[in-house]
């Protein structure tokens, strides 16, 4: 269905994979194949983009996923035996409403990552990892992401398994997310990512009922 108008394209993709597209949610040039994809209305997914090896992934209303992402993981039921371990381990990508993710981004959805409502994830270069060697016990072992709602993730970061970024929070260019955080309107930055400064609750990013910035 790749080079077919868009609107043909979307009644294959829903007819013959059980997909969930909305009218109005729309796909670019990529390559997007996960076991189940809902897109919901306004949301969309970019040129250039690739999203394989998943079991779900899901856009709220208006989300957005910009150009030349990398997005995979490793797909629960496998004949490997790698996480064998993690029973419930839930292969996936959530982006909630009006959420975006911008450019040439990796992320590992070995373990879920989920992104809250109005989040941005800003720049270019991002890494969320969301599995490793686990040097203990000598298996690949994984873990989730946790990004909140009205968050802000500026470029270069990387972000590991098991993080939690909570709402109303921004995360500063070029740090490392390597643990949970919970208290919210808080910039967190650094190598690894600490408390810098606190946020003013009248900063209106942070209460906008619109998730595009001009």
């Amino acid at each position: 269905s790749f080079f077919f108008p868009w609107f043909l394209r979307r009644r294959l993709l829903n007819k013959c994979f059980g997909y969930k597209i909305h009218a109005d949610a729309k796909i670019g040039f990529a390559w997007i194949f996960p076991k189940e994809l809902i897109l919901a209305a306004d949301s969309r997914i970019d040129h250039f983009n690739v999203a394989i090896h998943l079991n779900k992934v899901e856009l709220g209303p208006k989300a957005t996923i910009s150009r030349g992402n990398w997005i995979t993981g490793f797909p629960v039921k496998s004949i490997s035996p790698h996480f064998k371990h993690q029973i419930d381990r839930k292969a996936e990508l959530i982006l909630g409403d009006s959420s975006s993710i911008t450019k040439y981004h990796h992320f590992d959805c070995t373990s879920y990552i989920h992104i809250g409502r109005f989040t941005t994830i800003a720049g270019y270069h991002s890494q969320f990892l969301t599995h490793s060697v686990d040097l203990n016990e000598n298996r690949q072992d994984s873990d989730s992401i946790l990004i909140g709602d009205y968050s802000f993730i500026g470029t270069n970061v990387v972000v590991l398994g098991g993080s939690t970024l909570p709402s109303h929070s921004a995360l500063g260019a070029k740090s490392l997310l390597n643990k949970k955080f919970s208290e919210e309107w808080v910039l967190y930055g650094g190598v690894p990512a600490k408390k810098i400064t606190e946020i003013p609750k009248t900063a209106k990013y942070f209460t906008r009922d619109e998730g595009f910035v001009y």
